[in-house]
């Protein structure tokens, strides 16, 4: 165990939770992918790609932003890992990721909104 310089001693356990503390990067990961869900329109986004895998224009028809914004945001999403896409043809087809991490932001904005997940009715 590292010896920790704290500087009062209350008998609590904070140094056996520090040494189970993750590191500085996987904080700055998690970070990152709940930035995603701040911005309202990336969460619209996200919410409808939990629900049904959909194409670029079909996307910016249902949220009315412009097919380069809606491309912005799925940019971001992608990158982040939350997103997938597929080319079929010219279409490109977006949908939630197969990552727990995905799986569990899913619930997450499913459960916030207190409605089932449209696919389970």
């Amino acid at each position: 165990m590292p010896h920790y310089n704290l500087p009062h001693k209350h008998g609590q356990t904070i140094e056996k939770v520090l040494d189970k503390m993750p590191s500085v990067q996987d904080f700055q990961k998690i970070a990152f992918l709940l930035q995603q869900l701040g911005d309202p329109t990336r969460l619209r986004i996200l919410w409808l790609l939990c629900h049904s895998e959909e194409c670029v224009c079909n996307l910016a028809a249902a949220i009315q932003i412009s097919d380069p914004a809606i491309s912005h945001h799925l940019r971001s999403l992608k990158n982040s890992g939350l997103i997938t896409s597929r080319r079929e043809g010219k279409e490109v087809y977006y949908t939630l990721a197969d990552t727990a991490e995905a799986k569990l932001l899913h619930r997450t904005v499913d459960a916030l909104f207190e409605m089932s997940c449209p696919s389970d009715l």
